[in-house]
């Protein structure tokens, strides 16, 4: 039987991989559902090649311009909350690729959990905001959740798994998440001061939309990754260790008790992990080139500086905090990441308005999805507050 799947932020870097794996296999998989925000042009182009049977505007305004686009096929389109809510749940859908990017991907993403799809996880704002809340409607679904970041798709893999495939934690003493470091790993403060935003995107080894590239850049990504590691596979803080790696072949690795590392390797592309989501608990062609250790030649570890990342620190400093305090930690990073982007402010005060906005905000426990909404807006209304003030 073909796998129907749903993909939500499908004209995004991940959703484009999604659907060049789905394509390699039109025997196993069918696009049943795209879904995007603004890029109608893409969303076109992907729609007559996939032939979905939905296909989702988070805008009203560009949903009427793909549906004026698409008169001439099958395809039906919807817009808004509504429309992802009802792609990710739809009957007919086994899977949902949840690639939305931001806080935009929350409500969609536990829709599909609370449904009991096999929810591929790409949008791991999900789990910094609202982590208790999405493993719940794990549990309460009945459904599986398979991690797509590289790294913790690679933790998922190198982790001792049960007969059904389920991960575990037996004889695992620590986690290794690895990092690239980012295109400024040698830059000094001084020179990230001065930094554009296209300095920023120029990532050495992944090819990544313009806010997870400034995360990369800024080590917030990797302290985003942090927490999902906690909640995915129900860490403590101190088993989980971040670990520089600018070749970007290991992913990330596995410590146990007995002294054994295990590494999940591979060339940086997002197709491999996508793959092994889609085809889990099999694995299936992704058209990535296999590892060649000889070209490679060589592989560098080294500890994250924190002096001149900061933001890694306050990702850490959100979970200590505990509660709404991560929701509130993305928040504040969304808002100082478009403010980069939007050259507003400097690269290095991306962390001065996250550690701003984390002094300020009223941390509560996350019961409920409106909970962690109201935390998010109050901790974008804080960063927007202090950034008009001129960081005063």
């Amino acid at each position: 039987m073909l796998r129907k799947v749903s993909v939500l932020g499908a004209t995004g870097s991940i959703g484009v991989s999604t659907l060049d794996v789905i394509a390699r296999h039109p025997d196993r998989f069918e696009a049943y559902a795209l879904a995007a925000a603004t890029n109608v042009d893409k969303m076109v182009e992907q729609c007559r090649a996939m032939r979905p049977r939905f296909a989702v505007m988070a805008d009203p305004d560009a949903a009427q311009r793909l549906h004026a686009a698409l008169a001439d096929t099958d395809t039906e389109v919807l817009s808004g909350e509504e429309g992802l809510a009802q792609i990710a749940t739809a009957p007919e859908v086994d899977t949902v690729m949840a690639a939305i990017v931001g806080a935009a991907g929350l409500p969609s993403t536990l829709a599909a959990a609370r449904a009991g799809k096999t929810l591929l996880l790409a949008n791991k704002e999900s789990l910094v905001m609202g982590g208790h809340l999405l493993m719940q409607a794990i549990a309460q679904g009945g459904g599986a959740l398979l991690p797509i970041d590289s790294e913790h798709n690679a933790i998922f893999q190198c982790l001792p798994q049960d007969a059904a495939g389920n991960p575990g934690k037996g004889g695992v003493s620590k986690v290794l998440l690895t990092a690239s470091g980012g295109p400024f790993r040698q830059w000094s403060r001084e020179q990230m001061a001065a930094a554009t935003p296209d300095q920023a995107c120029a990532h050495p080894n992944w090819s990544m939309g313009r806010k997870i590239s400034v995360d990369s850049a800024s080590l917030m990504n990797k302290g985003l990754e942090f927490i999902e590691a906690c909640w995915l596979f129900d860490l403590q803080p101190e088993a989980v260790d971040v670990v520089v790696h600018p070749q970007s072949i290991v992913h990330s690795m596995v410590q146990y008790s007995d002294g054994s590392v295990l590494a999940q390797m591979g060339n940086p592309d997002m197709r491999t992990p996508i793959a092994y989501g889609l085809g889990w608990p099999q694995r299936i062609e992704a058209g990535v080139a296999p590892l060649d250790l000889v070209a490679t030649a060589r592989l560098d570890f080294e500890a994250p500086d924190e002096g001149r990342f900061p933001c890694l620190r306050l990702a850490r400093e959100s979970v200590a905090a505990g509660g709404t305090a991560m929701a509130a930690c993305n928040a504040a990073n969304e808002v100082a990441v478009d403010a980069f982007l939007s050259e507003n402010i400097p690269f290095t005060a991306i962390a001065t308005v996250i550690e701003h906005t984390l002094s300020r905000v009223n941390v509560v426990e996350p019961t409920s999805l409106s909970v962690v909404e109201a935390a998010d807006r109050e901790a974008r209304q804080l960063a927007q507050e202090w950034l008009a003030a001129g960081g005063r």
